[in-house]
């Protein structure tokens, strides 16, 4: 038994052995397997990758080059060069089998694609050609210039070249005849150097002078709709010079500008967006290829500005000028096109010196005006000031959306000129209360139109209010005077009196006292009409001489409350006049006649 036993361990020993030598074999196998595999997988793959195929041959020789064939074996062509010269790095023996053919069919491809794509550029030289048709049709092929790119550096810089000189000639041409076109239908009446805020239309001159009567100024220094070019035209579609000479249609310059600009613009926004897109450049290099595309037509603009700016004395078309900028430069950046900031610096660099000059022109024309050269003055607001009112007010309301410290600058000194210029105006009358008038007239004016086309708070519509609501406290006082001076000056005596401890000094008033009463109760209501006239008829705005009425009759009435509360001093008390006082609920009623209804 024991000896069986034996034979069988001795059996399974060597059963186990032949299990595992058996094991042993298999992972051999399987990692042979495995290796194999990985192979024919990349020699499957290399053998794929380097093979040029007969339909690749077939196609880059035989097919057109706007066929889908074509590109799809072009994109493989390019990556079987692309393959094989990695090879090449790797003493591949294989690569140098297919590098000939390779080398054919690139040579081939790069003939087909410049023939196609010099094609598509002479196309923008016909007249009449609507260049973003080619341009559209090269963008569907731009992978051609990138295989050009890569592989033939001097075709692609052939096709390159081409492009620019072709496109900068045709925008030259386009932009230098608009530009002529189009600057044939500015108004023919344009401002010239005697359009200044302060030359009198009808100053007096000797008979010696030879200087032509100017014409009326008032639109020079007025926005009224051309505003508009901010706003609802902004972006409005450019002007079409012979429908426009059709209809006989003409505009100030910053309406020609807009639309010079905004036609430079959208140009400008679909040139570089295609020279970024087809020539796969960016940032330095992108702005670089993009001036050597429209940097002629950039000067010739620049150029003709230049010229035209230098001869202009419309400050509010060259004030629009350079907003339009300001917003044309937002939708640039928008639309994700910084190619033209130099360009829109530059036009600034033009614009805004001219607009100092010219205000510096103005302001110093104000200076200089002399009233006692002017014709007939009466008290109504000075059309030098309308001029101010409605200049000053389209600046402000401008430069809000856009605000400028210089023009802060140059709208306070032009200001500080008009206040001095209202001074020696109303010098010219010889009574104050005729000053008066002269003032608050001119500075409810200015006030109203500054208040009404800006911001309640603007720096100029805050100064006039004060100088307006002094003017009209001094007014009311030097109104009233004649009709109640007596009784205003015993209320400020003895108020006088009394602040200073002085109350015993009123008894030696008693009788006038009794005067300035019986004066009072005799001729109040009659003065109240008076005022009612006088006021009424002084100023040229309703509201304001109606406002002026009611603050004079408010001061009456405080007069003589304080006139009153003296007489109850124990100096008055016993005094009989006081029985003859008028109950001031009295004059309340009959100064509520001439409240007004609004």
């Amino acid at each position: 038994m024991e000896q069986m036993l034996s034979g069988f361990q001795s059996d399974l020993s060597s059963i186990s052995d032949e299990i595992q030598t058996l094991q042993g074999q298999s992972i051999a196998m399987n990692i042979k397997l495995k290796n194999r595999q990985s192979v024919r997988g990349e020699l499957s793959q290399f053998v794929h990758e380097i093979v040029v195929p007969e339909s690749m041959i077939s196609t880059i020789l035989e097919t057109a080059v706007t066929e889908r064939q074509f590109l799809e074996q072009l994109h493989e062509l390019n990556h079987k060069i692309n393959f094989v010269k990695e090879q090449s790095f790797h003493d591949s023996k294989s690569a140098l089998d297919v590098r000939d053919i390779l080398e054919k069919l690139k040579i081939k491809a790069i003939a087909k694609i410049r023939e196609f794509l010099l094609q598509k550029i002479y196309q923008f030289r016909k007249p009449m050609t609507n260049y973003q048709v080619p341009q559209n049709a090269m963008l569907k092929f731009r992978f051609f210039y990138e295989f050009l790119l890569a592989n033939e550096r001097h075709v692609a810089k052939e096709v390159r070249d081409e492009y620019v000189e072709t496109m900068s000639k045709i925008y030259y041409s386009y932009f230098r005849s608009y530009w002529n076109r189009i600057m044939k239908l500015q108004f023919e009446d344009v401002a010239d150097k005697d359009d200044l805020m302060g030359i009198e239309d009808t100053a007096k001159r000797s008979i010696f002078s030879s200087r032509p009567q100017l014409k009326n100024r008032s639109t020079i220094f007025s926005l009224g709709n051309r505003g508009n070019i901010l706003t609802t035209d902004l972006e409005a579609g450019i002007i079409v010079p012979h429908a426009a000479q059709k209809s006989d249609t003409k505009y100030p310059y910053e309406g020609l500008f807009r639309s010079l600009h905004y036609a430079l613009l959208d140009n400008c926004c679909r040139e570089y967006l295609f020279l970024t897109d087809f020539f796969m450049v960016a940032t330095a290099a992108a702005h670089d290829l993009f001036y050597m595309v429209l940097g002629k037509a950039l000067g010739m603009f620049l150029k003709e500005l230049e010229s035209y700016i230098g001869e202009c004395y419309d400050s509010i078309a060259i004030f629009l000028s350079i907003h339009v900028v300001y917003r044309y430069q937002v939708i640039m950046h928008k639309r994700g096109v910084p190619a033209l900031d130099r360009y829109w610096e530059t036009v600034h660099d033009i614009l805004w010196p001219r607009f100092e000059y010219i205000m510096q022109l103005n302001i110093q024309s104000i200076k200089e005006t002399d009233p006692s050269r002017l014709c007939s003055v009466d008290a109504r607001p000075h059309h030098i000031t309308r001029r101010y009112a409605e200049f000053s007010a389209a600046i402000v309301g401008l430069n809000e959306s856009f605000p400028s410290e210089r023009v802060n600058r140059l709208l306070a000194l032009l200001q500080g000129e008009v206040e001095n210029f209202v001074l020696r105006m109303a010098a010219e009358f010889p009574q104050r209360r005729e000053q008066l008038v002269f003032l608050i007239n001119n500075y409810d004016m200015m006030l109203g139109v500054i208040m009404e086309r800006t911001t309640d708070d603007s720096k100029e519509s805050e100064s006039f209010k004060e100088l307006l609501n002094a003017r009209t406290a001094e007014f009311v006082d030097e109104t009233l005077a004649p009709h109640f001076g007596g009784m205003m000056t015993f209320v400020k005596e003895c108020e006088g009196l009394m602040e200073r401890g002085q109350a015993d000094r009123l008894r030696k008033d008693e009788k006038r006292v009794t005067t300035i009463t019986r004066s009072f109760n005799r001729d109040w209501k009659k003065a109240i009409d008076d005022l009612n006239q006088e006021v009424m008829t002084s100023f040229t705005n309703f509201r304001n001489g109606t406002s002026i009425l009611q603050a004079a009759l408010t001061q009456l009435i405080q007069y003589y409350h304080r006139y009153q509360k003296i007489l109850s001093l124990s100096t008055y008390k016993s005094l009989p006049i006081r029985n003859e006082l008028i109950n001031i609920h009295h004059i309340m009623v009959e100064v509520k006649k001439h409240k007004p209804n609004f």
